[in-house]
């Protein structure tokens, strides 16, 4: 025994992480690849090229969705008891609206820009299947998940996160105005336009109900953990996107008197506040920054939301004719390809060694710090 105690001991062989902790939150790596190509598509500029390479960048986030439904079904087949656990944990059951959302975002971008490699046949049977899927999850999620955050979450646990669920509704309403034109005029033309209303109103009012939680969460419990920080900007996505929303309205219904003018009165606004928050948010991502705030998914927080606004003021300069706010757009389709190229790059890194598909660590109550 004391011969065999003097051998060194055997290496560790580096077991390649599986899907265990392939958590819902992976969906929003699909959702800000798939806004990059949507925003660029639509911004009111003209670029030589940017078409073509927004058409490449909606195929990746076609091919990541597939893969990545695969892997989550594979997920839920090897490890349903993790599976189950995630369902059930405030934390990270609200990340199920990504899936509705990304399900959504890659259907929209098949109409937008998906139709130049695939063909215009094909983008309207893709964008069909996969909106009329993730809409029905995204109503799903949106009744389910706010119930089990109220029978399951703590009082001081608020977070941006939580407009996940509610906001996936608002995807749809924006993207919805697309099939319009490819269904049979009438009854189907005006059902799926009405829908599209009434989840805008689904959408908005349960965000008016969350943002006064999140917002006393703030200024009365302090900054978020320096992890979470980045996710102040998820604030920016129904309000981005419900801007998008009723200017795409006032496109599919061009008959409707005022529908132009109502989209912008409502969508001035809501961007004026979009911008402010986007500010404070920046300000506290870079307080976190300083703090010590190291890469983590969360970062994909600052692709998606950012998007929405590319979106929602691209449609208000082509409703007001505003130079300024087409100059907006730009500026913010800059900052949303910078954002992407980041937590691309950084995710790959980070799958490719596998840190991020790892069992995450279990801190020390000692060594817990939310500032």
């Amino acid at each position: 025994m004391a011969l065999l105690a003097q051998h060194p001991p055997l290496p560790r062989v580096r077991r390649t992480p599986g899907v265990r902790h392939l958590g819902p939150n992976w969906y929003a790596t699909v959702m800000g690849t798939a806004i990059v190509a949507n925003a660029g598509a639509t911004l009111p500029l003209r670029v030589p090229g940017l078409r073509a390479v927004c058409a490449a960048v909606w195929a990746l986030s076609l091919v990541m969705l597939l893969a990545l439904l695969a892997a989550r079904a594979l997920h839920w087949t090897l490890h349903r008891d993790q599976a189950r656990a995630h369902l059930l944990d405030p934390a990270v059951a609200p990340f199920y609206g990504c899936l509705a959302m990304a399900l959504v975002s890659v259907g929209g971008g098949a109409l937008i820009v998906g139709g130049d490699l695939i063909g215009a046949d094909a983008a309207v049977a893709l964008d069909t299947v996969l909106f009329v899927a993730g809409t029905a999850v995204g109503l799903t999620v949106a009744v389910t998940i706010p119930y089990l955050m109220v029978v399951n979450h703590r009082a001081d646990s608020a977070s941006p996160v939580w407009l996940l669920p509610v906001v996936a509704p608002m995807v749809s309403a924006a993207l919805g105005p697309l099939l319009v034109p490819h269904l049979p005029p009438g009854q189907w033309q005006r059902t799926l336009l009405i829908a599209c209303y009434a989840m805008f109103g689904l959408s908005l009012f349960a965000t008016l109900v969350m943002l006064p939680l999140v917002f006393g969460r703030l200024m009365t419990g302090g900054p978020l953990p320096l992890a979470l920080t980045p996710t102040l900007l998820l604030v920016l996505g129904p309000l981005g996107q419900s801007t998008t929303a009723a200017t795409k309205f006032a496109d599919a219904a061009p008959g409707v008197a005022y529908a132009g003018e109502i989209a912008v009165l409502y969508g001035v606004p809501v961007m004026g506040f979009a911008m402010m928050w986007l500010a404070l948010a920046g300000a506290m991502v870079l307080r976190a920054r300083r703090r010590g705030m190291g890469f983590a998914m969360t970062w994909w927080a600052f692709t998606f939301p950012v998007g929405t606004c590319v979106t929602g003021a691209a449609g208000l300069a082509q409703h007001t004719g505003l130079a300024a706010l087409r100059w907006l757009a730009v500026v913010l389709y800059a900052l949303l390809v910078a954002a992407w190229l980041t937590a691309a790059v950084r995710t790959a890194r980070g799958l490719l060694g596998g840190a991020l598909l790892a069992a995450p660590p279990v801190p020390s109550r000692g060594t817990v710090r939310t500032r």
